[in-house]
């Protein structure tokens, strides 16, 4: 009787490309839950009124996070971004650009509700994260332009199925 579940010597040692957009938008629905609470949490605590980047770390990771890599896992099964070697350039530089986004966000925030002086240098690293997560959508943009099948006439695209 065979097996119905590959072995670890049957595929890859890689992480398929599907699952590696699904266990990033699952990372950023736990970070943007867990952020949402803490912010909740740390304001209160501190009987913090004001307003803080912690606040916004919230919507922040939902959205930049886990909503758009669930449209990107939709895009994948559409389109078959992974197949792509610009998949993994849009794919690191993207996250490591929402990433450094993300921690500067936290750590400004909740140097705001301690009543700490946030350092100057905040505000670079800050547009440095925006710069990064720019550029990863950039190579996100490039990648499903070359990924749109054109139509037999020439005009626009069309959508590709994978077989299954």
């Amino acid at each position: 009787m065979m097996n119905a579940v590959p072995t670890p010597t049957e595929t890859s040692t890689r992480m398929p490309g599907t699952r590696k957009i699904y266990y990033a938008a699952h990372t950023y629905m736990i970070l943007g839950l867990v952020s949402g609470l803490a912010s909740r949490e740390i304001t209160k605590i501190k009987h913090f009124t004001g307003d803080t980047q912690l606040t916004l770390l919230h919507t922040h990771l939902l959205a930049l996070g886990m909503l758009f890599f669930l449209i990107v896992l939709a895009m994948e099964k559409l389109f078959d971004l992974t197949a792509d070697t610009l998949f993994g350039w849009f794919f690191w530089t993207y996250n490591a650009g929402l990433a450094l986004t993300i921690a500067v966000m936290a750590v400004h925030g909740t140097q705001t509700v301690l009543a700490v002086e946030p350092a100057g240098s905040i505000a670079g690293i800050a547009g440095l994260g925006h710069v990064v997560l720019t550029v990863g959508l950039i190579f996100f943009f490039v990648l499903l332009g070359k990924r749109l099948p054109r139509r037999p006439d020439g005009q626009g695209v069309t959508a590709h199925r994978r077989a299954s």
